[in-house]
């Protein structure tokens, strides 16, 4: 068996990290062939903390 480097040993077997890193590739992209604009990070966050505050603040 092949010694796995730190990272493929997060998986059982070699062929499984191959296969995640395939299917990350693939995710990768697509995500940057996706021709709809991006979303500024500060945004993203602020909707998220707005989620966030709502559910807390629902369940207390």
């Amino acid at each position: 068996m092949t010694k796995l480097t730190s990272i493929e040993a997060e998986f059982a077997t070699t062929e499984r990290a191959e296969a995640y890193d395939a299917w990350l590739r693939s995710e990768i992209e697509a995500s940057l062939a996706d021709p709809r604009p991006s979303i500024p990070h500060d945004h993203v966050m602020a909707e998220l903390c707005a989620i966030i505050a709502a559910k807390k603040s629902s369940q207390a």
